[in-house]
């Protein structure tokens, strides 16, 4: 007997409906001729690939399982026609039916794969949404910090944003990007919403620069929904910072000035400007007008710091310096009261050299010799010199010194003149002061330089000066001058180890 049944004559439309059915997947093409170790083969495929594919997810299938089942099912399909051009199927018995199987069967597997296709479409969209709801999520937590802290938070999110308008256009996640952005708009603007002006102006800065790297269909009206919101920020944190004493005002104003020269919120600083300095210049009068002049000085250079081209602010820096200078006076005034003769003497000079023609110049020099004075003498600062002058009492002024001196006197009047050197004087030692009958400007043939003031009675202090040395410590007295007597004062130098007047 025959090992097997002979093999039939070749048929090429046998051999097509093995290899179509083979083709399927499912090794149909092996199972129609027998050829049970190949079919098993084609089933484990099949198997192993749906296990790698299912479920479907965004990345779908490796692209190397794909392409190895894409060989075997070809494999699979010329070796089935190999064996079905002399082998005799088993089932169905027409060779023609087996063709029109084929065919048929092959629409498992391409509709499987429309089908897989489908569903990986699907997770794509989900996964994209997934990554919208997370930046989502990440917005929401940066809201709950300030604005330092959660800038790479927003950063990061706008990056999602971002990425899904632009390489997922056409994607779910995409088309809800425009409603995201106006949420992200408005929380990171959440300070201004509060009114805390100076905190909405740095994440209204950055939210200018977001059309940068974000697509414009995207954003529509909030391309420009930070311009008023900052400049109003502007203004009004710098408005909050020109009531006080810092300078954070400048950059305020003039980022402002800069950047919206044209806005309403810009036509109120040279206004709010001008109210700041009519305010500081009203206090001058107040408890401390030193601080008030010093504010005037401040005002006047941070006015200068601004963006030029500006009229009204050129006129307000100029009225604070006329201000400021003005205010001297009354600055001098209270350091005189306070004791600090020394700040007072510097204040009222140059008072006296800023201002030629004010009212108060006469005084203020006047005012000026008192705190000097007063610094060798303290209690001749008790008592604000007035502009007073001349008197009934005469007093001489006689230089015995070889320097040329300044005599400062206050008391009811007060004044200075200057007496030139004696020239045929000399300094006098200590020891000349303990011999008996020792007397500066006592000696009858020298012609000392002198000077004859009139004052009235009551206590006046001197000081007498050098005009060319000085670490010579300055002379004084305190004279208690009356009616009906006529004062003398000396001026003369002794020598030690150092120069006294």
């Amino acid at each position: 007997m025959p090992s097997g049944p002979p093999p039939a004559p070749p048929d090429a439309l046998r051999a097509a409906a093995v290899a179509l059915l083979n083709l399927t997947g499912l090794g149909l093409g092996y199972l129609l001729v027998r050829r049970w170790l190949p079919l098993a083969v084609c089933l484990a495929a099949t198997v192993a690939l749906l296990f790698v594919a299912l479920p479907a997810d965004a990345d779908g299938v490796p692209g190397s399982a794909l392409a190895g089942y894409a060989v075997l099912l070809l494999l699979a399909a010329v070796h089935g026609a190999f064996v079905g051009l002399r082998t005799r199927l088993v089932w169905p018995g027409q060779r023609a039916v087996a063709l029109v199987l084929g065919i048929v069967l092959l629409a498992v597997p391409a509709g499987g794969a429309l089908w897989y296709d489908s569903a990986r479409k699907e997770a794509v969209e989900r996964a994209l949404l997934d990554r919208l709801a997370a930046a989502d999520r990440q917005v929401d937590a940066a809201g709950e910090k300030d604005f330092a802290t959660a800038g790479p938070a927003y950063r990061d999110a706008l990056g999602v944003y971002r990425d899904l308008a632009v390489h997922h256009a056409g994607s779910r996640a995409a088309a809800r990007v425009p409603g995201r952005m106006r949420t992200y708009y408005t929380t990171v603007a959440a300070a201004y919403a509060d009114q805390d002006y100076c905190a909405a102006v740095e994440p209204l800065k950055y939210l200018r620069t977001v059309p940068d790297s974000m697509p414009r269909d995207q954003l529509g009206t909030l391309t420009h929904w930070p311009d008023d919101r900052l400049a109003t920020s502007l203004y009004a944190c710098g408005a909050d910072g020109l009531t006080g004493t810092g300078g954070d005002w400048v950059p305020r104003f003039g980022y402002l000035l800069d950047t919206f020269p044209d806005s309403a919120q810009a036509a109120k600083v040279v206004p709010a400007v001008d109210a700041a300095e009519k305010r500081t210049a009203k206090a001058v009068a107040g408890k401390d007008p030193c601080a008030a002049v010093e504010r005037l000085r401040t005002l006047s250079t941070q006015i200068g710091q601004l963006p030029g081209g500006t009229d009204g602010l050129a006129a307000v820096a100029g009225r604070a310096d006329r201000s400021a200078d003005a205010g001297g006076y009354a600055c001098g005034v209270d350091q005189y009261r306070d004791g600090d003769f020394a700040k007072a003497q510097q204040t009222m000079t140059q008072f006296v050299t800023d201002n030629p023609h004010d009212k108060n110049r006469d005084r203020a020099r006047k005012i000026a010799i008192g705190a000097q004075v007063a610094q060798t003498l303290p209690a001749a600062g008790k008592k604000l010199p007035t502009t007073a002058s001349g008197g009934s009492i005469p007093v001489t002024v006689k230089n015995d010194s070889p320097d040329e001196i300044t005599v400062l006197y206050t008391g009811p009047v007060t004044g200075s003149f200057t007496l030139g050197p004696c020239g045929s004087c000399t300094a006098y030692s200590f020891t000349d002061s303990l011999r008996p009958g020792w007397e500066p400007c006592g000696d009858s043939g020298r012609n000392y330089p002198q000077h004859t003031i009139s004052l009235p009675p009551g206590t006046t202090y001197f000081v007498h000066e050098p005009k060319t040395d000085s670490t010579a410590t300055p002379g004084s007295d305190t004279a208690k001058l009356r009616d009906g007597y006529l004062y003398t004062e000396c001026a003369y130098t002794t020598r030690g180890l150092g120069s006294t007047y």
